[in-house]
């Protein structure tokens, strides 16, 4: 799956712990409630799960034990697996797009293959019903930030009229170039609020990345509250480690997760943290930790 090929090349560390984490028995998992009616949430904010925290459940699995937790979306998948989630009865809030980590919209070369695949892509989405597909700025490579900041404008502009004739949202991922990705555009808010303004389109948003913004710059819920209206999408993660969102790290995910809510968002909020200890109990978790 290629967001955690990126991801091992940021980091083989993070590679190693996701293959721990996903190493826990079949068949413990197997021995859970199966068609246990949905667990019954507060209704405030819409869950999600990222697939590559979890490669070693089957998709099927995954599907039958997130909608029993009030899940309702499994993302970061490529057209293969749409159908998947979809038979479950779940959607995909976010899909793997166009592009990649490094090579993404900041360099001008890069626009025409990216244009062409967002062309291929959008439709398919559409027809599929699904909501958004993630986007990445690139590395800079020695490039100004201010010459990605206009490449990415110029590049999304491209396709924004078509993302707002099929409804379909493209989100530009803040990830930190501190610790995971060195070198990567988009590490700071005023990057992405610069290039959403500049875009102009409804249709094209940031996903907030809370893990990686935490890392870059602190500040989660004032900046969510000033940007509520640019942030289309949102993915979680414990800091350090990116591990589960609960007491061993230092983000107050309940309190974010309810100003959140406070803005009135109607997106999705998506675990991507890499559990450590068995996969499906931390997930269950995290989600009562953000049904607010």
């Amino acid at each position: 799956m290629r967001r955690r090929e990126f991801l091992a090349v940021a980091g083989a560390s993070l590679g190693a712990a996701a293959s721990l984490a996903v190493a826990a028995p079949r068949a413990r998992a197997a021995a859970r409630p199966q068609d246990a009616a949905p667990a019954r949430l507060k209704g405030r904010i819409h869950h999600s799960v990222c697939r590559w925290c979890y490669g070693g459940i089957p998709l099927d699995e995954l599907c039958v034990q997130a909608k029993a937790m009030g899940i309702g979306s499994i993302e970061i998948l490529d057209e293969p697996d749409w159908a998947v989630v979809q038979k479950h009865g779940l959607t995909c809030a976010m899909a793997n797009g166009p592009g990649s980590i490094p090579d993404g919209w900041n360099r001008a070369e890069h626009h025409d293959a990216l244009v062409r695949r967002s062309e291929e892509l959008l439709p398919r989405l559409a027809a599929a019903g699904l909501p958004s597909m993630i986007v990445f700025s690139g590395n800079r490579a020695g490039q100004p930030e201010a010459e990605g900041v206009r490449q990415c404008i110029a590049g999304l502009r491209r396709i924004a009229p078509l993302a707002e004739k099929l409804g379909v949202n493209v989100q530009l991922e803040i990830l930190n170039s501190k610790v995971d990705h060195g070198d990567y555009d988009f590490d700071h808010m005023r990057y992405g609020a610069d290039v959403i303004e500049g875009v102009g389109s409804p249709r094209v948003k940031i996903l907030y990345d809370i893990y990686h913004a935490q890392i870059m710059e602190g500040d989660v819920i004032a900046t969510i509250r000033a940007h509520k209206d640019r942030i289309g999408h949102f993915h979680t993660g414990g800091v350090p480690g990116r591990h589960e969102i609960d007491a061993t790290q230092e983000l107050n995910y309940t309190a974010v997760c309810r100003a959140i809510a406070e803005t009135g968002f109607t997106g999705f909020v998506a675990q991507e943290f890499v559990p450590t200890r068995d996969p499906l109990t931390s997930l269950r978790e995290a989600i009562a930790i953000c049904d607010v």
